[in-house]
């Protein structure tokens, strides 16, 4: 990764020395409008306003327009130009030759004042009118640099500045220097002297200014212009010193990114360092994770042919096998060596897909057969790679990818599998005939007391590994893994607490300033003994610390649900399974193996364990749980139409991927439904289905079908609608499609603007509402708090006072009041509520609800607006909608006070750390951009000095990024139509 080069800075020099030099060059010269500052008199005093005028943009250069003081380095090198332009025959050589010397310190000196300095750039401006530009090195060789701002940001922010560096370096444009282009046959493409190249090539490469009488731009584009061009876009650019070694070691590595990349395209037996990739990439898995080698597995997989020629490739281990560093590398491959885009589908990292088995999860797996269905249709040079641990019919998937398949039985750590009946521990074994076999007795005194409480003897089973040991309790309920482990806590010895004390300590205060002073009372009592409990009633910021927590070893034990299995990397010496159900229902095997596959740590434990406590009621079901093979995927296409076949139908035709039924057919043969085809009811085949489901979308009014032509050719024709493409693009759900149109429609005749009540109500998730259940009591409390004009919103949506008064006090309700229109509503208030207290503590409080709850409602919520959003910007009725959601959306996708949230749009600022700078002073991206990282971590409390310098250099991209689109904008409206009459 080249990086970014050193940009020319300025040094401030005292009053007495800028108030000599300030009748050297006019204020009009020296000045522009923006950088026009107070000039002090002798350094002291009141300031005197100075009133200047500059026909350049907006000044970069802060204070000054030159290397000091007000002697403008520009205005002497126009001085020079102009005198050169009068008499093109005088030799300037003497008189013109300028010196910028020690750019280190920034200082600029005239030669006959100039002193021995190693490091210079000298301008020279010859009889033959061609400048150039001499640098010796920058930097000491032998003087390392000190603390620098690069040392510890994320590689994507040092990628970031690097590609900055070299656009800015290799291509910075303005408007004078694109026109300049035009004169190309008279005057080469002009570098800007003060554009340093990262390679020798570059840095002594001649710049030619030729001048041509026919090209008259060059008059207006001076050097001067370019000067200022090349040192705002220098301005700009990230300013970072590298010492010669540094400069080196990336130059290393560029090389052996090139060689890899025409390596890595060639085929060839030999890929490179590592796996076509740099071994910078292996120093760095070595550095961050703690990965000497890869696994024999691993490595045969990479080495695949089909990899090689880019085919498409399921691999299948199980769990803690090691699937993600391999996606990882490829991934790194794709990326670096490549240069192809990688879209990434989470909950794991990979090309395109991970979790294969996500394909027979409802309407997830409708959606994610959607998308690879789209891709392999209509990208043939898309490589799709899937993983997953619980794979059986894989002929399926492999037809359905176009992929080949690999697989290993490969687990870094063993696995033992045991159920506990009653005191008694078995080991399963598929070899028995019952799929047990005895293992021991459980051995721990019980009092009375303690086996009231813990029947399934969950104490004398985690005591066992904790707290030398982690473990990890999985649970059928949120409320039971609260329980059990409060329960476990309760019955430990005091000795558990004093393990790790302090940190766990540092725990609790951190979780107290993510709840804004509010910590959750379980978590008070629990974490002390290193236990806690995990599930979607925490936060996202309360999840990630329990989660940081567990691996560094502080909690060493915890009661999570099913949800922990997928998604969240956390392993532990031993599993235990509370019970062998989810909620209420049996647990199925690709569950049992996800849960399960947590147990054993890679390089930590030599072995895992897993216990599944059964009651005895339930052993022969637990026994053909064991001893069963996995369940088979099956397209979930037909499961819930509306997420499923109607909207691919919709989608097909609204992308043009397919607008007759022929097209149509053939694209659902390449489905995994089509590939399963022969799984469908006799009473209906695939192309009946189809039929019927373009068919429900015509008379949705979603799409048209005509027939083209008047022939026998002529073919039935599909056209979207206005409503379905708005429903599309909107990404709203069929079943609530038309709903939303005629609500939306009805809020244009008395949209209630005296709050934000009835917008939030149009933007309330349809599908939340159904698992509502509104507290009437809370219900009645909230209405009574709102405004009169809030109270009419109820009224227009069909939800009057006495229908709520009625639920409330337990009466019969005679009025028909819409259940879903009811919910939807008091789900309204909880919103209405956040965005006003912007507390998720308090709101959850008032409203009996989990904060968990209340986040995923208010992030479900800011989804909903913004594909209403763009419902609305397909339809021109809706033209009023637009400017109101887009600045709802906003408020909901932070949930802050408005002031706070440009501070939160930067990477690594949440609202507690965005409060903190803006009661410092720090109210704008601007300010955050231009930042010293040292100087916020002396203001700001907790913050750290890489998290200062992360958040310097976050804001400082999201900044450039803004101005590049600003930029964007600009030469989008200055571009000279192509279609001007009359030319």
């Amino acid at each position: 990764m080249a990086e970014p080069g050193p940009a020319v800075r300025r040094k401030s020099c005292p009053g007495s020395v800028r108030k000599r030099r300030q009748a050297l060059v006019p204020c009009s010269t020296v000045c522009s409008p923006v950088a026009c500052k107070k000039l002090s008199s002798g350094g002291e005093g009141p300031a005197a306003e100075a009133t200047c005028s500059n026909d350049s943009e907006e000044d970069m250069f802060g204070d000054y327009d030159s290397f000091y003081g007000n002697d403008s380095l520009l205005a002497q090198i126009d001085d020079t130009e102009h005198e050169h332009l009068q008499d093109k025959n005088k030799d300037i050589k003497a008189d013109g030759e300028l010196i910028l010397g020690n750019l280190q310190s920034g200082i600029y000196q005239e030669k006959d004042n100039f002193s021995t300095s190693e490091n210079m750039v000298i301008l020279k401006a010859d009889k033959e009118d061609a400048f150039e530009m001499n640098r010796n090195d920058l930097l000491d060789s032998n003087q390392e640099p000190t603390e620098s701002i690069s040392d510890d940001l994320p590689s994507s922010q040092l990628l970031y500045f690097a590609k900055l560096n070299e656009l800015s370096s290799g291509s910075r444009t303005s408007p004078l220097s694109e026109r300049k282009r035009k004169c190309k046959k008279s005057s080469d493409k002009i570098r800007s002297p003060l554009s340093f190249y990262p390679d020798d090539e570059h840095r002594n490469r001649p710049t030619d200014l030729s001048s041509h009488s026919n090209c008259a731009l060059f008059k207006t584009d001076s050097l001067k212009d370019n000067l200022k061009s090349a040192m705002t876009g220098n301005a700009k650019a990230q300013t970072l010193q590298v010492s010669k070694t540094k400069q080196l070691k990336e130059a290393v590595l560029s090389e052996e990114i090139c060689v890899a990349r025409k390596t890595i395209e060639s085929s060839s037996v030999d890929i490179g360092p590592f796996y076509g990739l740099p071994s910078k990439v292996k120093d760095l898995f070595r550095q961050f994770r703690g990965i000497e080698t890869l696994y024999e597995w691993q490595h045969d997989c990479l080495m695949l042919e089909s990899l090689q020629q880019r085919k498409n490739l399921i691999y299948s281990l199980p769990t803690s096998g090691g699937k993600t560093l391999v996606a990882e590398i490829i991934i790194l491959q794709e990326l670096l060596c490549r240069r192809k885009d990688v879209l990434m589908i989470l909950p794991y990292v990979a090309i395109v897909q991970e979790k294969l088995h996500m394909l027979g999860e409802g309407s997830r797996g409708a959606m994610l057969e959607i998308t690879l269905a789209k891709i392999l249709y209509s990208s043939k040079n898309t490589q799709i790679i899937g993983m997953s641990a619980t794979l059986n019919n894989v002929g399926d998937l492999q037809k359905f990818l176009q992929a080949e398949y690999y697989t290993n039985n490969f687990r870094p750590v063993e696995l033992k599998e045991y159920v506990k009946i009653g005191g008694t521990v078995y080991a399963t074994d598929s070899k028995t005939e019952s799929g047990f076999t005895f293992s021991r007795f459980l051995n721990f005194k019980y009092s009375s007391n303690l086996q009231k409480a813990d029947p399934d003897h969950i104490v004398a089973l985690v005591t066992e590994v904790i707290p030398k040991y982690s473990c990890l309790i999985f649970c059928p309920t949120k409320k039971n893994c609260e329980n059990v482990a409060s329960m476990v806590c309760k019955y430990l010895k005091k000795e558990f607490r004093a393990h790790r004390e302090k940190e766990k300590q540092d725990l609790i205060k951190h979780l107290k300033n993510i709840g804004n002073g509010s910590i959750c009372s379980v978590l008070k009592q629990t974490i002390p003994y290193g236990i806690a409990y995990h599930h979607s009633g925490l936060t996202n910021d309360e999840r990630k610390s329990v989660e940081e927590a567990y691996s560094a070893g502080v909690l060493c034990l915890l009661a999570c649900t099913a949800t922990l299995a997928a998604g969240v990397n956390l392993p532990a010496r031993r599993v235990i399974l509370r019970a062998p159900y989810v909620a209420n229902d049996f647990l199925k095997k690709n569950q049992y193996k996800q849960m399960i596959g947590r147990a054993g740590r890679a390089g930590i434990d030599s072995a895992g364990e897993s216990i599944l406590i059964v009651q005895e009621k339930d052993k022969h079901l637990a026994q053909r749980l064991v001893n069963s093979p996995l369940e088979n995927c099956y397209s979930n296409l037909l499961l819930e139409l509306t997420k499923g076949m109607h909207s691919l139908l919709l989608s097909l035709v609204g992308l043009k991927i397919a607008v007759t039924r022929e097209e149509v057919n053939t694209f659902m043969c390449s489905t995994l439904l089509g590939v399963q085809q022969h799984l469908l009811s006799k009473e209906k085949s695939l192309s009946e289905v189809i039929k019927d489901g373009l068919e429900h979308l015509i008379e949705k009014g979603l799409l048209e079908g005509r027939m083209s032509g008047k022939n026998r050719n002529s073919k039935y024709t599909l056209t979207i609608t206005p409503l379905g493409r708005a429903t599309y693009k909107g990404s709203i759900d069929l079943a609530y499609c038309n709903l939303l149109y005629r609500e939306l429609k009805k809020g244009l005749e008395g949209l209630v603007l005296e709050s934000s009540l009835h917008l939030l109500y149009l933007t309330t998730p349809y599908d939340l509402t159904f698992s509502c259940n509104p507290d009437w009591m809370i219900y009645l409390r909230q209405f009574s708090q709102l405004s009169a004009a809030e109270q009419k919103v109820a009224d227009i949506l069909g939800v009057p006072e006495s229908f709520i008064t009625k639920k409330a006090s337990g009466q019969a309700v005679k009025k028909n009041v819409d259940s879903t229109v009811a919910n939807r509503l008091y789900l309204s208030f909880v919103l209405y509520t956040l965005l006003k207290e912007t507390n998720i503590w308090s709101v959850s409080e008032k409203f009996n609800m989990s904060r968990g709850y209340v986040q995923n409602l208010l992030n479900s919520a800011a989804s909903f607006a913004s594909c209403v959003l763009h419902f609305c910007e397909e339809l021109e009725e809706f033209w009023v909608y637009k400017a109101l959601l887009t600045e709802l959306t906003k408020q909901l996708t932070y949930c802050v006070k408005t002031e706070l949230i440009p501070l939160m749009e930067v990477a690594g600022v949440l609202e507690a750390r965005a409060k903190q700078l803006y009661n410092a002073g720090y109210k704008t991206l601007a300010h955050l951009a231009n930042a010293n990282p040292e100087t916020l971590v002396r203001m700001i409390e907790h913050l750290s000095r890489r998290q200062a310098r992360q958040i310097v250099s976050s804001a400082k991209m999201l900044l450039s990024e803004k101005a590049e689109a600003l930029q964007e904008e600009v030469e989008e409206l200055l571009k000279v139509p192509t279609d001007i009459p009359g030319t």
